[in-house]
């Protein structure tokens, strides 16, 4: 199979969240194994959402269709978020971690999504609508190119999307020419803890758009943050998640290659 380009991959992944945007159920019977994973949504999303940090209270906050049940993580426990903060959300999907942000950093706060799918936006600012969020607003962009000013945003967080990205230098690039000085990451992500092995790695469609085979290891991604400038640099890998990252794709044990990680720097 001849090599993908960078685009075609944003175009694979930008695919499988056209579809999980526009579905409204999916029956049993239509799922493939990889309907499992992080970027594909579960058929009971609290279930799923529970198993990766967010509360009861979390999953009632929010307006309905905004958790799609996707994810690795939490942002929001690790986000220490501040009354009054401007955050921005890298790969929103559905709104569901921006609409808990936008309680946390109240009326003077701000909140901003950013997804590189139409549908998706589309979904986030109805919901917004539904739940009368004023102080959260969705832009329409690729996180390598983000369409927010530079030095305006207090923190970034993010769920299981920079993964995805096939030039993640250029995302947090982005991300430390937005953050003000100060400004602060705090994301969920997948990371690598050992080789992927060549069928897995080599996949860059099904597996790729999964957050499987896009992943990096803990010691690229520092030297990734380390050559933008990010200082006070955190990956924690999270062995909890592997009861859970075992099921996205059944049979291929691709918990003995990736977990989930906490990331965080500074500006």
């Amino acid at each position: 199979m001849s090599k993908l380009t960078n685009d075609q991959i944003r175009q694979n992944v930008r695919g499988r969240y056209q579809k999980i945007a526009v579905r409204n159920e999916t029956s049993p019977s239509s799922r493939t194994s990889a309907d499992n994973s992080c970027c594909d949504s579960p058929s009971d999303f609290s279930t799923i959402s529970a198993k990766l940090g967010y509360s009861s209270e979390d999953l009632a906050a929010a307006p309905e269709g905004a958790n799609l049940g996707l994810g690795c993580g939490n942002p929001q426990a690790i986000a220490e978020l501040q009354a009054g903060e401007h955050v921005l959300d890298l790969g929103s999907g559905g709104g569901f971690d921006c609409f808990l942000a936008s309680r946390q950093v109240g009326n003077e706060g701000h909140v901003i999504g950013v997804d590189m799918t139409p549908e998706m936006i589309s979904r986030a600012r109805d919901n917004a609508l539904k739940g009368k969020f004023s102080n959260t607003e969705f832009r329409l962009g690729e996180i390598e190119h983000l369409p927010v000013a530079d030095n305006s945003i207090n923190v970034i967080i993010s769920n299981c999307v920079i993964n995805l990205s096939p030039d993640k230098q250029q995302v947090f690039r982005e991300a430390y020419r937005v953050l003000q000085p100060a400004g602060r990451l705090a994301i969920s992500d997948i990371v690598t803890t050992a080789e992927l092995p060549p069928e897995i790695k080599n996949d860059l469609d099904e597996l790729y758009s999964g957050c499987i085979s896009g992943a990096s290891s803990i010691a690229d991604l520092e030297i990734m943050l380390q050559e933008c400038g990010f200082t006070d640099i955190s990956i924690e890998p999270k062995d909890e998640s592997k009861t859970f990252i075992k099921d996205w794709v059944p049979g291929a044990n691709v918990d003995q290659y990736i977990v989930s990680a906490v990331i965080k720097a500074r500006k």
